[in-house]
Order: C-alpha cells, then structure tokens, then sequence
C-alpha cells in the first residue's frame, strides 16, 4: 500500500542495504588489502566507502528526525 509511513520505510530499508553492502567493500579492504589489486590505494578506497556510508546514514537520520 502507498502510504507516507511505507515510503518512508521503505526509503530507510534501501539505505540500510546499502550501507550493508559499502561496511563489507570496507571490511574486506581491512581484512585483504593485499588481494585487492585494482584499488592500488586502499585508504582512498576505504574513505570512499566511508562516504557512501555516511550519505545514506544522513538520510536515514534526516528522515527519523523531519518525517
């Protein structure tokens, strides 16, 4: 059903999938830096990552504290 409260859950489900997904990009850059050959900076790519995270943490949070 279209329902703002199904939007909005929905929308927060998607961001939790992603932020799922860019936590493991950056665990599997900490546990096996070493066999991730087409990122030859692993700090850039794990900030990267970390951005990602942080984007859709703040639309999560924006949503929990104005909708």
């Amino acid at each position: 059903m279209y329902n703002r409260e199904n939007m909005i859950a929905a929308i927060i489900k998607h961001a939790e999938g992603h932020i799922a997904k860019h936590k493991m990009n950056v665990e599997v850059y900490l546990e096996r830096a070493a066999g991730v050959g087409e990122h030859p900076d692993i700090l850039e790519a794990i900030e990267k990552e970390l951005k990602i995270v942080a984007e859709y943490n703040d639309q999560i949070e924006m949503l929990k504290k104005y909708f």
